[in-house]
């Protein structure tokens, strides 16, 4: 099965890069944000064929009780807030009647490795603007799944790859807590460390 590692920065994935090379893996690092992520992995995905893309990276969750650095495989993944304002009220994209906003991993036809389908599931939110006011965050929690974490690549990936009729799997690491921003306590090498490790052993599972 030919499959493409797909991250945001090759910061996340560097770690990574001289043993997904020795596995002759392809890996696209994309760019920050839905745009870039779309428009790298539409190219990607124009001029070569895959049975599968994995997008890893790291994300902040909603949910304290979890330890950073924990792994999390996401199900669903949707551009928050995509839609119009009518007064207080939101209008979802579906309800206008011009698109859609969230996105499903869609796994392939062959079982995948255990290190995937052991982590737990999640809902992901693809953002702009990393929450990091209390006032929305607050307002954040009572409209989200405590599950949910946030990134800004997520829907994007999944659209991509929907459109171009891929299965598509998404692992994020958690580095932070979706909070008042203060990055004294993100543990960004502890996600970064666990992300590789995931990745790599989904490699040589896949391969076994």
């Amino acid at each position: 099965m030919k499959i493409l590692i797909v991250a945001a920065t090759e910061f996340e994935i560097a770690e990574s890069i001289p043993f997904l090379q020795k596995y002759q893996v392809d890996y696209l690092v994309t760019g920050v944000g839905m745009t870039a992520t779309a428009f790298s992995l539409g190219q990607q995905l124009a001029k070569e064929t895959y049975e599968l893309l994995l997008n890893v990276g790291i994300a902040g969750s909603f949910d304290n009780s979890r330890v950073l650095g924990d792994l999390v495989r996401v199900t669903t993944d949707r551009i928050f807030e995509f839609g119009a304002e009518d007064k207080d009220t939101f209008i979802p994209i579906e309800t206008l009647g011009f698109g859609q906003s969230a996105f499903p991993a869609v796994l392939p036809e062959v079982e995948l490795p255990p290190v995937y389908t052991q982590l737990d599931e999640v809902e992901g939110i693809t953002v702009n603007k990393v929450h990091g006011c209390e006032s929305s965050i607050t307002r954040l929690k009572e409209l989200l799944n405590p599950q949910t974490v946030e990134s800004m690549e997520g829907a994007a990936f999944f659209y991509s790859a929907w459109r171009a009729n891929v299965p598509a799997i998404q692992v994020r690491a958690i580095s932070n807590y979706v909070e008042t921003r203060n990055t004294k306590n993100w543990n960004i090498p502890i996600a970064l460390s666990n992300l590789n490790r995931c990745l790599q052993e989904f490699i040589l599972q896949h391969r076994s």
